[in-house]
């Protein structure tokens, strides 16, 4: 059973039957990741959040609700990995979270796999193409932003840095290009938003199309190696978020803190989406949100507070609070706002939407995981995956169609669930539904001889 097809430039222009108009005028691209938010995190999926993310649901809104959408990996390094590449982690090779400094500034993602920058910059209309934020997929020479198909970056190399201070362990971890940025004091989030704004308003005076990618490092949770001997390690929030939402910067619960990281995230994402506006581009723009994956939930004292909800489990598990994730996409006059769109895509879609829209081809020797999601956002149709395959360390999925089959470890029983009337993944149908484990057990099989 093939699983993936390698792509050619021609697939992708037929395809898509309005790309010759869309050619004469690409539509820019903002594609806003977040860190470790979880699916029940905001309002607009679950009533009973106490977080306050006003302009997140206002995005809402204005386009697509996305409720079934996956990440490729339920880890940070893998997830951006393959949503660059618009390939699972068993193709480009970026199986494992990067760890420690040797390992945020090594090589990491082989240098022989194509990103989307490198992608749009062989479009018809060539793209300006900017990374503002979280990067986590190898920084050492050759591996970084600008070396990889991107214009212009200010961000991190590593996986989490201090929100103030902006080092990462020992090393001193904010980058303009490859040179070290200095900017201390000043709330990451504000200077990842910043730069995507001031990005975005040159290229838009510039009449040429651009994308701008905007990985921020938020809500990732606070860790203790990066902080200065005798400081506490407590969620980072500016004073004004705590307060904004009825809260003393001194706060000392950790939900609460957690609560005014992700209303700064808000406040920001707000600023990008009013100024983008403000462009006259906004109309022109393919906005795309979601989190890298889901909340962690490994029982870490004043660490682990996002919330799944309805969701099981989360971060570096195959269950769907590691892998369903918040997203939402905005796409004036093409997405029908207001809309939830519950057919089941993934982030390796984005790679395959960036090369329809902007009209340029495709490597024809590489496979590609991704599928075309336009007419699922645009025209309402059906998703065009039959299965979705996740491997990461010990744990295991697929999903097909509704239904999906769940392991821990190799040497254990796979578990099934019936998603249409069993999101929470609470009743284990095996032992009902053999023939059905079997069936999607020779397809994971199947999805791993390929590789």
């Amino acid at each position: 059973m093939r699983m993936a097809i390698a792509v050619s430039a021609s697939a992708v222009v037929a395809c898509f039957s309005g790309i010759a108009d869309i050619a004469a005028a690409p539509p820019n691209f903002l594609v806003i990741t977040c860190d470790n938010l979880g699916y029940g995190d905001l309002p607009s999926y679950n009533p009973k959040s106490t977080i306050k993310t006003p302009n997140l649901d206002r995005l809402a809104s204005q386009g697509a609700r996305l409720t079934s959408f996956y990440t490729a990996s339920p880890t940070c390094t893998v997830s951006r990995a393959c949503l660059l590449t618009g390939r699972i982690p068993q193709r480009h090779g970026l199986v494992d979270q990067l760890a420690g400094v040797a390992g945020n500034y090594g090589v990491g993602l082989r240098h022989s796999e194509f990103l989307i920058p490198q992608v749009l910059k062989k479009a018809p209309t060539p793209y300006a193409t900017g990374c503002f934020g979280k990067w986590n997929i190898g920084f050492a020479k050759g591996s970084r932003p600008t070396e990889r198909g991107f214009d212009e970056f200010i961000g991190h190399a590593s996986g989490n840095m201090d929100y103030y201070h902006h080092n990462y362990r020992e090393k001193h971890d904010l980058y303009d290009g490859t040179t070290a940025l200095h900017r201390e004091g000043e709330y990451s989030t504000d200077i990842f938003a910043d730069a995507a704004i001031d990005f975005f308003q040159r290229k838009s005076k510039a009449e040429q199309p651009w994308f701008c990618y905007l990985p921020f490092n938020a809500p990732h949770f606070p860790t203790a190696g990066n902080k200065r001997p005798g400081e506490p390690n407590i969620w980072q929030a500016p004073d004004w978020a705590f307060k904004a939402i009825g809260l003393s910067p001194d706060e000392t619960d950790p939900k609460k803190r957690y609560d005014a990281v992700v209303f700064a995230l808000d406040k920001g994402i707000g600023r990008v989406m009013d100024a983008l506006d403000a462009t006259g581009q906004g109309s022109k723009t393919f906005v795309f949100f979601y989190s890298d994956n889901g909340a962690f939930r490994l029982n870490r004292k004043g660490l682990d507070v996002g919330i799944n909800d309805p969701l099981r489990s989360g971060g570096v598990t195959c269950w769907e609070g590691g892998l369903r994730v918040p997203a939402m996409a905005r796409w004036p006059g093409n997405i029908k706002a207001g809309s939830v769109i519950n057919e089941p895509f993934w982030s390796p879609d984005l790679m395959i939407a960036c090369a329809k829209l902007s009209g340029a081809g495709l490597p024809k020797d590489v496979v590609f995981d991704g599928k075309d999601p336009l007419p699922l956002l645009t025209e309402g149709a059906k998703s065009r995956h039959e299965t979705f395959y996740f491997n990461y360390r010990s744990h295991a999925a697929l999903r097909k169609g509704d239904w999906k089959i769940v392991r821990e470890k190799p040497n254990r029983p796979w578990q099934l669930f019936n998603l249409a009337i069993d999101m929470v993944e609470a009743e284990n149908l095996a032992a009902k539904f053999p023939g059905r484990v079997r069936e999607l057990a020779d397809v994971f099989n199947a999805w791993g001889e390929g590789f």
